[in-house]
């Protein structure tokens, strides 16, 4: 089987603004062009998928059910704006915090590549040709974990974050302002004809 390449996308601060440990689907905010970029991924046929660390479940500040309430709401609002992610991957736990099931060590929560490598196994995705979008060092080690290469953007907490990565020279990212400018790299990235025996369809 011929892998493909994927965009791997975190979710708070990256695709939706920024709400701590947004709970709810009303809470969901679009960054501006971020759906347009999306959309611009799509139409190459290439999967979109959101890694992202959800630990307010283990924290017990909403169930782990609102989850997939919140990614069916994001998914209409991207819908709206003719872009779509091709599947969610989440982790539910803390290593200290909440109670069991929850409260455990880990593979799957960022900065472990878990989410990444399950992706890859289940969706034949070529981790060394993909890219992760971010706005928190954890991203970025996430994603370097996997091979993929990496972007940290300044919406969410990408400006903190930034400054923090100058201090981690073993952390490699490309910092831009916006999922739309990371998405302008990733596709220019591509070689078309490295690709071009494979297709979502």
């Amino acid at each position: 089987m011929l892998l493909k390449p994927a965009l791997f996308l975190d979710r708070d601060g990256v695709i939706v603004e920024e709400v701590e440990y947004l709970s709810r689907p009303s809470q969901l905010a679009l960054i501006p062009r971020g759906a347009e970029a999306i959309a611009r991924v799509n139409r190459r046929g290439i999967p979109v998928v959101v890694i992202t660390n959800q630990a307010g479940v283990a924290r017990g500040y909403f169930p782990e059910a609102r989850v997939a309430e919140v990614h069916d709401h994001l998914d209409k609002l991207l819908s709206a704006c003719g872009a779509r992610i091709d599947r969610y991957y989440y982790c539910p736990h803390h290593p200290t915090e909440g109670l069991e099931p929850y409260r455990r060590q880990c593979h799957c929560r960022k900065p472990h590549p878990g989410m990444l490598h399950k992706a890859a196994l289940q969706e034949g995705i070529d981790l060394q040709s993909s890219w992760l979008v971010g706005d928190k060092l954890s991203d970025v080690e996430a994603g370097q974990a996997a091979g993929c290469q990496t972007v940290l953007v300044h919406t969410g907490h990408g400006r903190a974050h930034a400054r923090l990565l100058e201090k981690h020279k073993h952390l490699m990212a490309r910092i831009v302002p916006n999922l739309w400018e990371a998405v302008d790299l990733f596709l220019s990235s591509l070689s078309v004809s490295r690709f071009a025996g494979w297709s979502s369809d």
